[in-house]
């Protein structure tokens, strides 16, 4: 793997990373099944090609993340006040922002940004060119992670834990879960929304379909990041995160590297969230075939 290559999917990992701690919000922390991620990880990305377009590349970060928060409310309403499944609530609201984010594109299906201005040109001459984007990226993403640790640490944050664990428990105590919820994937789609808005400016255009299985992307950086560097403290689990996110790319950039056609990459993500979910009962099987055998011998 080439050096270009490499830093290419460091640069990628880290600013899907923002991303996977969306997912990490909604999946780990509520567990709930939130496909919403497709459509506002578009989403972001088109406000953010939008304002780009009219020399606005920082306030196109804010207003992604303020549209996904408003994309999240929108799942949660429907799951907490019409009482719809959650599945089938993020499928519902995914639908409906193709729609929107045609209209926020214009109805074009794609934006090229190319030669317009961006988060990363405006820092050109100020960093180290080679390493802008990285730089940026992970300036970007370790504000995140500090925000949100003390954000879970929080009485808010501490219910919103407790409420993906044991939500009866905590209704029982008084509090309104539905708030908790809402909150809750309000804050994952915000985070998703402002990974595709930064993305889009990366990659310099944004595409309608540019979300397909963001979904299997952010579980998959969630559960190799867990698997491979435990779950012990909140810091671990959110750092384990991004270092899963980091891994996931390097993986896939080996495997292009290796010949893969691109073609196979959805099939490949769903390959390993397979094995990093049947992880725990593979090592159980390989236990007891392990006693198994040492009872024969």
């Amino acid at each position: 793997m080439s050096l270009t290559v490499f830093q290419g999917s460091i640069e990628l990992g880290i600013i899907y990373a923002i991303m996977a701690l969306g997912v990490f919000i909604s999946f780990r922390t509520l567990n709930i099944p939130d496909l919403t991620v497709d459509g506002s990880f578009v989403l972001g990305a088109a406000i953010s090609a939008v304002m780009c377009t009219n020399s606005n590349p920082f306030t196109g970060l804010l207003l992604a993340f303020v549209a996904g928060c408003g994309a999240g409310c929108i799942t949660a309403l429907l799951h907490t006040k019409l009482k719809i499944q959650p599945l089938l609530a993020g499928i519902l609201t995914m639908l409906a922002l193709y729609s929107v984010n045609l209209k926020v594109m214009h109805g074009k299906a794609n934006i090229p940004l190319i030669n317009m201005a961006t988060i990363f040109s405006s820092f050109e001459g100020f960093l180290l060119n080679d390493y802008t984007k990285i730089v940026i990226s992970f300036g970007i993403l370790l504000v995140i992670l500090v925000i949100l640790f003390l954000f879970l640490k929080t009485k808010l944050g501490f219910v919103l834990r407790a409420t993906g664990d044991n939500d009866q428990m905590v209704r029982a105590l008084g509090v309104n879960t539905d708030f908790t919820i809402l909150v809750g994937l309000a804050i994952s789609n915000g985070l998703v929304a402002l990974s595709g808005s930064i993305i889009a400016q990366y990659q310099s255009f944004t595409d309608i379909s540019m979300g397909t299985g963001m979904v299997i992307i952010g579980l998959a950086s969630v559960i190799v990041g867990e698997v491979i560097f435990g779950t012990k403290t909140l810091l671990k689990r959110l750092i384990a995160v991004i270092l899963g996110s980091i891994i996931y790319r390097l993986v896939i950039a080996f495997a292009l590297e290796l010949g893969m056609p691109t073609t196979d990459l959805k099939l490949v993500s769903a390959v390993i969230v397979a094995l990093a979910l049947s992880m725990s009962t593979i090592k159980d099987g390989f236990e007891v075939m392990k006693k198994r055998l040492d009872a024969r011998s």
